[in-house]
Parts: structure tokens; C-alpha cells; sequence
């Protein structure tokens, strides 16, 4: 696999506190990252780094080997015109779905292509009802966010993401504002599109996913990559102190035998 997505030595500070404390990964195409960690340990900072939602305090991010921003005398500049064509290339999924209430289910995930990428509309629509079709959504395509369950509006939000051809997406606890019984059917939409080969960067504390989903887990720590592995193996045999503690903190969550 290649590698598409490498963040080097990456620093992200807010006044005098500093969150990420240098952070070195890299993705490869096709891949499932899992992010996991205890609330504060940056791993939501690191996401909206990777999309430049947060400007890095220092290091590199790469998309496709390409370095993201200008270097000169130490020092990385960024255009906000080349951010923006850099942020429809990375899908980005939130906990809050952010949909537009005005607007129905095919306009809301039409509404970017239009604006941001240009298409026209009858190409918009058509590529808006082939993700709502992937989510299992078609048929809500004339309603309005109003009308829909939480699980559905996350799903619409993965839809509308999808619909800008991003090269990776990133979803940032996308379940964690669910009801239980909700978070399944956007859990199964994450694990279809894992299937289909979409790279994929994921925060979430949804053990059972990493576990039976993700190529790789990496534990976040006080701003800093504490253990790294396949999912299967660190899950079931965390290494360090802090990743059993973790760990243990989720007593539902069962291992299969």
C-alpha cells in the first residue's frame, strides 16, 4: 500500500498549553486508523490539524507525499486558498452534524459541491443520491434534517462528505452524541466504507470498532503517541500502565473469545 497521508514531528500549542508534543504517523492508502485516548489527550486536535482547521505550532503534514505549505527559513507558511482545495480532499465528519435546516437532505449534501467544487446541479444531484444510496439514505433524500433520527444525520453528514471525493476522511466521535441505540447503524456505514477501501482516520471510543475494524490503533497521551499497533494485538495486550488503566476504564467492552 502507499502511503498517503504522514504528519512529521507535529506540535499543536494553544497560549502556553501544548497539546500535541510531537506527533510522527503516516497512513496508507486504504487503511483504518483508530485513534483512541482519554478526553484532553489531543486527539481531536490532531484530526482538525491534519485538515488545518487548527494551523500546526510546528512540524508537516503530507497528502499523497506532497508537503502541505510553504517552507522558508524554518519557518511553514500557509495560503488560505491552497487550504481550502486541501480541506475537499480530506472529508472530515463531526460529532454535531451541522446540517442546514433549511435545506433537505439532497440539498445539504449537494450544497458543497455546488459552492465550494463547482459542479453543476444536475451533476451534484446525481453524485449526492449515489453517497445517500451508499448510507442506505436514498430515500430521505426530500426531507429535512428535522425529520430524521441522530444516527440518520450523521449519516447524511458521512453522505455529504463523500460527496466531495475526498481522498481521506476523518471522523471525529461521530457516535458519541447518539443515543445507544443509534450508534450501530453509523458504526455499520464506517465499517461498509472500511470494506470499500476508503483510508480512513477515526477518533472515537468505540472499542468494538477498532478492534474489528481498524488496521491499526494508536493511544493518545498527554499530546503523545503512547502505544501503537494492530488493533487485536494491543487491545487484547496493552503494553504500558496508562493503556491498561484505559482500557479497564471501559468495563463494557468484551473481547471476543
Amino acid at each position: 500500500m502507499s502511503e498517503l497521508v504522514r504528519v512529521e514531528n507535529l506540535h499543536k500549542s494553544f497560549g502556553p498549553l501544548e497539546v500535541l508534543k510531537g506527533i510522527d504517523l503516516e497512513v496508507n492508502t486504504g487503511e483504518t486508523m483508530v485513534l483512541l485516548g482519554s478526553s484532553g489527550s489531543g486527539k481531536s486536535t490532531l484530526l482538525r490539524c491534519i485538515n488545518f482547521m487548527e494551523i500546526p505550532t510546528s512540524g508537516r503534514v503530507f497528502l499523497n507525499g506532497e508537503a502541505i505549505g510553504t517552507e522558508a527559513r524554518g519557518k511553514v507558511t500557509y495560503k488560505e486558498g491552497d487550504l481550502c482545495k486541501l480541506r475537499t480532499r480530506i472529508g472530515m465528519v463531526f460529532q454535531h452534524f451541522n446540517l442546514f435546516p433549511h435545506m433537505t437532505v439532497l440539498q445539504n449534501v449537494m450544497e458543497g459541491q455546488l459552492t465550494v467544487l463547482g459542479r453543476d446541479k444536475a451533476e451534484a444531484q446525481e453524485k449526492s443520491m449515489i453517497q445517500l444510496t451508499r448510507v442506505g439514505l436514498a430515500n430521505k433524500a426530500a426531507e429535512y434534517p428535522s425529520r430524521l433520527s441522530g444516527g440518520q444525520k450523521q449519516r447524511v453528514a458521512i453522505a455529504r462528505a463523500l460527496a466531495m471525493d475526498p481522498d481521506v476522511m476523518l471522523f471525529d466521535e461521530v457516535t458519541s452524541a447518539l443515543d445507544p441505540e443509534l450508534v450501530g447503524e453509523v458504526l455499520k456505514t464506517m465499517r461498509q466504507l472500511a470494506e470499500e477501501g476508503m483510508t480512513m482516520i477515526c477518533v472515537t471510543h468505540e472499542l468494538g470498532f477498532a478492534y474489528h475494524v481498524a488496521n491499526r490503533v494508536l493511544f493518545l497521551n498527554e499530546g503523545t503517541i503512547h502505544e501503537e499497533g494492530e488493533p487485536q494485538a494491543l487491545l487484547r495486550n496493552p503494553q504500558t500502565k496508562r493503556m491498561k488503566e484505559f482500557l479497564e476504564g471501559h468495563a463494557l467492552f468484551k473481547l471476543p473469545e
